[in-house]
C-alpha cells in the first residue's frame, strides 16, 4: 500500500499538531500520523503551563519583561550541564516564546497568570485552563480545519531514503498493514522523548534503564529511526529523573475529567485573575495530589522510606528514586511521625506544589487522597493499615533512631527522631523519569544533521526529537519549545527551502532572529549550531 503528500509530521503531540497546522497553512498536502489512539502526546500529561517573556497577558498584566531577562534566568535551572547548553536554540526559544502564547491563545486555549515562578525574575508562568487536555483539542481542530490528513494508531518504523541521500518519505504501519508514504517536500519527526525507551537509557544512563517514563509511550521512535538513517543525536545522557511520583488514583481528579472547552477555560481564566484564589483551591488540589510527588524537604525534615516489607533500605538524602526501583514491585512509602506531619500542615512547608499553581499540604492529601493517606498512634498499627510486617516497620523505625542518635554514617542526617505519636505514612510512591533533553543535532531550519554537520535532505526535527542540545531545565519551557519548534519545522518542511533571514528579529515572523549566531556561519543552514 502506498500513499504520497507533500509533507510527511510523525507524531499527533503538540510539537507534531503545530508542524501539521502550519505545514498546512503553507500550502502543503500534510499527513500528521501518530501511533496511539489519541493525539496530544506527552501535552497531554503536562501541567500545560509556559514561560514567556514580554506576553500580552503580562502587558495586560503591567509586567515589563524581555526575552532577554528570559533567556538570563534559564541559567539558574543548569547545573552540572551547563556547559552543553545550546544558547543559539535557547535565544530562539525565548524571542519566540511571546508569539507561540499568542498562537495559541488564538486557537482557543486559555492562560490564567502571568504568576511567579522563581528564579525567574518576572511572573511569566501562563498555566493553561481548564487543563492540558486542551493542547491536543484545538490543536488537533485547527489541523483539521486546515485540511491536515491526522492518522491515529499509525506507527512510523523507518525512513525512505532518496537516491541523494535525503529523505523521501517513511515506512509506517496501519493497523499491523504495511505502508510506505512518500513525503514530496519533508518529513517532520515530532515523536517525542525517550523517557520510556529503555535502550536508549541502558546507552546513555544505565542506572536509569529499568526506571519508567511518566508517559509510558515516550519510547524515542524519532531518535531511533533518525539515528539509523545516519543523524546525529546530542546531549542523551540529559535525562530527569529519577524523581519520585505517588501513585495515581483510580480514577482521574475532577480537574483532570473537565472537557476542554472554550467556556469553561476563559471563566476559570476570569475567575483565577479577579477572584479570591481560595475558592478554587479544592480543584487545584484534587488535581495536584493526583499528579504530584513529595518534595525532597519532607525527607530533610525526618520522613523516612520503608519498602512493601517494612524496612528502611536506603540514605533518603543521596538517591531515593534510584533505591525505590530495586524495591519489591518497585514501590515505597513516606513514613513521619506527627512533628514532621504539623511541620507539612501548613506553610512554609508543602508536600507538594505546582510551580505557579498551588502548594498542597499533608491536610490536601488527607481530604483528597485516602487511597494514599494513613495515620495510627503507634508504627505497629501503621504496619497493618499498610498492609506491612508489625514488627519490621516498628524495627526499622528504631534502627534510624538508634543511628540518629549515634550519628552513624548513612544515616538520613540530623532531624530529631521520629517517637513523637500519632505517626502517618503516605504512599505507595513510584520512581520515574520524568523528560529527557537529548536530541538530533538541528540548524536554525531544524534541519536534521549528520554526524559531519551536514543537512539530511528533506528531514526535520522538532520538540524532544529536534531539541538539538538546548537544554530546557524549568517549568514551561519543554513545551514552549514543543510547540514553537514544531510551528517553525512545519513551515520550512512546506516552503521546501530556507528562506531567507529576515529583515526585522522582531516582527512575529517564525524566521530565526538575525541578530543570534548561529554557530559557525551565522545561521546557514549547511552547518551544526553550537552546543555551547
Amino acid at each position: 500500500m502506498k500513499l504520497d503528500c507533500d509533507v510527511v509530521v510523525v507524531g499527533g503531540g503538540a510539537s507534531g499538531l503545530s508542524a501539521g497546522i502550519e505545514a498546512a497553512a503553507a500550502g502543503a498536502d500534510t499527513l500528521v500520523l501518530e501511533k496511539n489512539a489519541q493525539p496530544g502526546g506527552s501535552s497531554r500529561l503536562s501541567v500545560g503551563s509556559i514561560n514567556a517573556a514580554g506576553s500580552t497577558l503580562q502587558k495586560r498584566a503591567g509586567i515589563v519583561d524581555t526575552p532577554d531577562e528570559h533567556f538570563e534566568d534559564m541559567d539558574h535551572y543548569l547545573g552540572a550541564f551547563a556547559s552543553r547548553d545550546n544558547l543559539a536554540l535557547r535565544r530562539l526559544l525565548v524571542d519566540h516564546a511571546a508569539d507561540t502564547l499568542d498562537w495559541l491563545i488564538s486557537l482557543g486555549l486559555s492562560f490564567y497568570g502571568p504568576t511567579a515562578d522563581p528564579p525567574h525574575r518576572h511572573p511569566r508562568m501562563h498555566n493553561v485552563v481548564p487543563n492540558s487536555r486542551a493542547y491536543p483539542y484545538y490543536l488537533a481542530r485547527e489541523a483539521r480545519r486546515q485540511g491536515v490528513d491526522l492518522r491515529l494508531g499509525t506507527r512510523v518504523v523507518g525512513l525512505l531514503r532518496a537516491n541523494d541521500g535525503g529523505v523521501r518519505g517513511v515506512r509506517a504501519l496501519l493497523n499491523g498493514e504495511p505502508m510506505e508514504i512518500e513525503a514530496r517536500k519533508g518529513v517532520v519527526l515530532a515523536a517525542g522523548d525517550y523517557s520510556n525507551g529503555r535502550d536508549f537509557k541502558q546507552r546513555f544512563r544505565p542506572e536509569l534503564a529499568g526506571i519508567p517514563g511518566v508517559n509510558p509511550t515516550a519510547t524515542g521512535d524519532g531518535h531511533r529511526m533518525a539515528e539509523a538513517f545516519g543523524a546525529r543525536l546530542v546531549n542523551g545522557e540529559v535525562i530527569y529523573g529519577p524523581g519520585l511520583r505517588f501513585m495515581e488514583p483510580a480514577r482521574p481528579s475532577l480537574v483532570r475529567r473537565l472537557p476542554p472547552s472554550w467556556v469553561l477555560g476563559k471563566l476559570m481564566q476570569l475567575s483565577l485573575n479577579h477572584l479570591p484564589i481560595t475558592l478554587f483551591r479544592p480543584f487545584a488540589m484534587a488535581f495536584m495530589t493526583a499528579s504530584l510527588g513529595p518534595e525532597a524537604s519532607l525527607l530533610r525534615a525526618g520522613a523516612v522510606l520503608v519498602n512493601a516489607q517494612g524496612r528502611r533500605f536506603t540514605n533518603e538524602l543521596a538517591q531515593p528514586g534510584l533505591a525505590i526501583a530495586q524495591q519489591p514491585g518497585g514501590r515505597a512509602w513516606l513514613v513521619f511521625d506527627d512533628r514532621v506531619a504539623q511541620m507539612f500542615s501548613r506553610p512554609p512547608h508543602y508536600v507538594s506544589t505546582a510551580p505557579g499553581v498551588a502548594f498542597a499540604y499533608l491536610p490536601d492529601y488527607r481530604r483528597h487522597r485516602k487511597d494514599l493517606y494513613r495515620q495510627a498512634s503507634n508504627l505497629r498499627d501503621l504496619a497493618r493499615r499498610l498492609n506491612m510486617p508489625p514488627d519490621a516497620l516498628a524495627a526499622a523505625v528504631a534502627q534510624h533512631n538508634a543511628e540518629l542518635a549515634a550519628g552513624s554514617p548513612g544515616s538520613a542526617g540530623t532531624p530529631p527522631a521520629l517517637a513523637q505519636a500519632p505517626f502517618h505514612a503516605l504512599g505507595p510512591l513510584e520512581s520515574r523519569i520524568v523528560i529527557t533533553d537529548g536530541g538530533l543535532a538541528v540548524n536554525a531550519y531544524h534541519q536534521a544533521l549528520d554526524e559531519q554537520g551536514a543537512v539530511i535532505p528533506r528531514l526535520y526535527a522538532a520538540g524532544a526529537v529536534g531539541q538539538g542540545g538546548a537544554l530546557l531545565a524549568g517549568n514551561g519551557h519543554h513545551l514552549c519549545w514543543a510547540v514553537t519548534s514544531g510551528r517553525r519545522a512545519g513551515r520550512f518542511a512546506a516552503q521546501g527551502l530556507p528562506p531567507q533571514l529576515p529583515e526585522h528579529p522582531h516582527d512575529g515572523s517564525l524566521e530565526p532572529s538575525p541578530r543570534v549566531s548561529f554557530g559557525k556561519v551565522e545561521g546557514c543552514p549547511g552547518k551544526a549550531l553550537s552546543s555551547g
